[in-house]
């Protein structure tokens, strides 16, 4: 997999570019900037962008702009934000135009799961940070579309949400795939949301619907 890194600390940028490298992607480019990152992707035209969300030239949310940018520019590029902290608005801005991931800066100490979740969004799903998650079904629990789903389909939900598949789901909650399936299909019901038959599409599904307002 052609990578991009967007990322203004030299020091966390070539850390993951030799990290990715050592897992047998090609560093595509590097920017420090979200104005160079674009121009880099223009040029290079990668499958993966990986995005610190805090970058100059402002060094607010200059990479998440320039993510929304991207996402208009290049439709099938895949794109994982990073971030030091929890911050919803972009995840729910962009989770539903798929091939997308918002993860904290944490998870890539975790190095098989981050590359896992990198593989996840390039081949078009999606992965989010489980305190992402946690936060966007937090923030919906008082409402009453949500109600009536059991605490263990909270739990199946939260996952989901993440992006993991039924068989990751059964590993996760020691259930039998089967019964993941049969919770998925009850989750998807209520919030009505049945027809979303593809595994990342219901991923989308539902967490578009848990980030409306």
């Amino acid at each position: 997999m052609r990578i991009v890194i967007g990322e203004d600390s030299a020091l966390f940028r070539e850390g993951l570019a030799r990290l990715l490298a050592d897992a047998g992607h090609e560093i595509a480019g590097l920017a420090a900037d979200a104005t160079s990152l674009l121009t880099v992707i223009a040029d290079t035209r990668p499958d993966l962008a990986v995005i610190d969300i805090r970058m100059p030239p402002d060094g607010t949310d200059d990479g998440a702009r320039a993510a929304r940018r991207l996402r208009v520019l290049h439709p099938e590029l895949g794109i994982v934000l990073l971030s030091q902290h929890v911050e919803t608005r972009h995840s729910v801005e962009l989770v539903a135009t798929g091939r997308f991931g918002y993860l904290l800066k944490d998870r890539v100490l975790a190095v098989d799961e981050f590359l896992d979740a990198l593989d996840r969004v390039a081949a078009g799903g999606s992965a989010l940070d489980p305190e992402v998650v946690s936060r966007l079904i937090g923030r919906r629990q008082a409402d009453d579309r949500l109600a009536p789903l059991t605490p263990r389909e909270r739990e199946v939900l939260a996952l989901m949400a993440e992006g993991c598949t039924n068989v990751g789901i059964g590993r996760r909650l020691f259930l039998t795939e089967r019964t993941v399936e049969t919770h998925v299909g009850s989750i998807l019901a209520k919030l009505g949301l049945l027809t979303n038959d593809e595994q990342h599409r219901r991923v989308l599904a539902v967490l578009a619907y848990l980030g409306e307002h």
